[in-house]
């Protein structure tokens, strides 16, 4: 779904608008609501004319003749507008739902497309909050309040004219106090507004909060951090409840305001009704007030300010969505993705050309790589060493598109990078990391990701190759993993990732410290996999073991974002320069 562009100035109604592409595929319910509102509106109005009627004449007379008809009529009224309102409200909340589930979809894809550089910067915490329970405030206004307020509306409109034509004086005297309430409203809703804001930016931030301590709770024990970090949480959840309890006396007050003013108005009808107002004030008395019109008067008040009582917390729910929306708009507008790229790549040979690459992760950052120039040919491994912090890192993800802004020239194929489908490139280059990312899933899934085209021949073979069927076999393809893999080990979970990047086929292959995190038998399982199964791919590899760097054809040495040295094992160990430097400081390490 295309979201249009943002306005510069975010006032409500161009905030609504957004929201209208998300309501269209539901319209029809919309429409129906809109139909069905004359005619709930003119069925309250005409009960308490019935009363009316009944009274003057039929009760206070005493003519019995007919009365039951009114009566009949009276009830009729009353559950064909029950019925309506039932076909009302279904309709309303149908395209509310749908439309928060079509709203979050959007977002939840909007989100996977952002680059990595996005979710550097972003807590998992505030972008949880807002697909979570921003859209649920969106949601209850949409089913309670937006499309609602219409029928109020007509409600409100109906019930005044209703009362002119029973009385004029005395609807003229009770909207004397309309003024007031209305400058009361608009203020308290400007100030519902700003508070929804600040309770939506705290919300976030506890969330935020809460999400990274709970899954660093380890490193919180471990460093007895426990006191310190209840009292951030504290300070944050302190924000929240101020802005949360302001927000509900405002709320309150608001309520209370439209409750009294009722009251405040039944008196005020049967002060002047009684004839007090006309000798207290010299007003002329109304000779026409029958006790009819006072009892329709009184219900017509009751159908008058039960709608606005209503909008009060309807402008509540509405203020709410609105600031919920300006959260969630600003997600959408964050256009930090990875350019899409328009050439295709059917096949991957794997040359590689890196020419005067520079890069940098923001515009006011110092700058990672300083002009890199690398060539990899198809077929090679190539491993990349370095201090930490010399770019190995910030180079490989480049040449997968987890990032993108380089200056300079990188090219696969001779096709610049930037300018391959990106959809395509990932297919053909794949990344294995050492972070271990596995899903609360069955461990087929978290080898085939549910890519129908991978078979379970593939995936079985998958998992021979790199080891890992000995314990998929114990476990079983069906087994569900907990959460982050817990019930795997370390080893495991790496020949894991492993398994699901050879079930993917990839042609270019990418070893960010792969085998880092893993024993060495494990990873003498590793290398006799990457030995037999990489013999025709492109592969660059980063690692600081020795047996890993070894093996590979060629050793490329970064320093400072640059390359310094590159060649064999034992060529550049010749040379006495960097490399060897690198390799005598893992060796004493090793011995320590």
């Amino acid at each position: 779904m295309t979201v249009p562009p943002r306005n510069a100035l975010p006032e409500e109604g161009g905030i609504l608008r957004r929201a209208w592409p998300f309501l269209r595929p539901d319209a029809w319910a919309i429409a129906l609501a809109l139909l069905l509102s004359p005619a709930i509106a003119g069925l309250g109005l005409v009960q308490p004319w019935l009363i009316k009627t009944a009274i003057d004449k039929h009760i206070v007379p005493h003519i019995a003749e007919g009365l039951g008809t009114l009566a009949l009529a009276y009830l009729g009224c009353v559950v064909l507008g029950y019925g309506l309102e039932v076909g009302y409200t279904i309709a309303v909340s149908w395209s509310g739902q749908r439309t928060i589930a079509r709203m979050r979809r959007t977002l939840y894809r909007h989100t996977l497309g952002l680059a990595q550089s996005f979710f550097d910067s972003q807590p998992t915490g505030k972008l949880l909050t807002r697909l979570t329970s921003d859209l649920e405030a969106l949601g209850d206004a949409l089913a309670a309040g937006a499309v609602t307020i219409l029928l109020d509306v007509l409600v409100i409109t109906g019930v005044l004219v209703a009362m002119f034509a029973l009385n004029w004086r005395l609807s003229l005297a009770l909207l004397a106090l309309s003024p007031l309430l209305i400058l009361s409203l608009e203020f308290l809703r400007r100030r519902l507004r700003d508070l929804f804001i600040e309770t939506r930016e705290a919300i976030a931030s506890v969330n935020a909060y809460l999400a990274e301590r709970v899954d660093g709770v380890q490193i919180v024990q471990l460093y007895r951090d426990e006191e310190r970090s209840g009292a951030e949480f504290e300070r944050r959840n302190r924000r929240m409840k101020d802005a949360t309890s302001t927000s509900n006396v405002y709320d309150a007050v608001m309520f209370a305001l439209v409750d009294g003013m009722a009251s405040i108005c039944i008196a005020a009808m049967l002060w002047y009704g009684s004839g007090l107002a006309a000798r207290q004030l010299g007003l002329p008395i109304a000779p026409d007030l029958t006790p009819g019109i006072v009892v329709a008067f009184i219900d017509y008040l009751d159908r008058l300010f039960r709608p606005l009582r209503d909008l009060s917390g309807k402008i509540t729910l509405i203020q709410r969505a609105i600031a919920s929306l300006e959260k969630v708009f600003d997600l959408l507008d964050t256009r930090v993705a990875i350019t899409l790229g328009s050439e295709p790549m059917a096949e991957v040979k794997g040359h590689l050309v890196m020419k005067g690459v520079h890069f940098r992760y923001r515009p006011d950052a110092e700058e990672v790589l300083t002009g890199i120039d690398l060539e990899v040919m198809p077929g090679e491994v190539v491993a990349v060493v370095g201090h930490t912090g010399a770019g190995k890192t910030t180079l490989v993800r480049l040449l997968d598109r987890s990032y993108d802004g380089y200056q300079g020239s990188i090219t696969l194929d001779g096709v610049e990078l930037k300018d391959i489908q990106r959809d395509e490139l990932r297919t053909r280059v794949a990344a294995v990391r050492q972070d271990i990312q596995v899903f609360t899933e069955p461990v087929r899934f978290n080898v085939d990701l549910d890519n129908r085209a991978i078979t379970n021949e593939r995936r079985q073979e998958a998992a021979e190759l790199v080891h890992a069927d000995q314990f998929v076999h114990l476990l079983g393809w069906d087994h569900v993993l907990k959460e982050r893999g817990s019930d795997l080990s370390v080893g495991q979970g790496q020949l894991l990732t492993f398994a699901r990047t050879m079930a993917h086929g990839p042609d270019f292959i990418i070893l960010d410290e792969a085998t880092a995190s893993v024993d060495s038998i494990t990873e003498a399982l590793v290398q006799d996999a990457i030995a037999r199964i990489l013999e025709r791919k492109t592969v660059i590899v980063i690692a600081h073991r020795l047996s890993t760097i070894q093996s590979a054809d060629r050793i490329v040495v970064m320093e400072n974002g640059r390359v310094v040295e590159s060649g064999r094992h034992d060529e550049l160990l010749a040379k006495g320069g960097t490399y060897k430097a690198l390799i005598d400081a893992a060796k004493a390490t090793a011995q320590d």
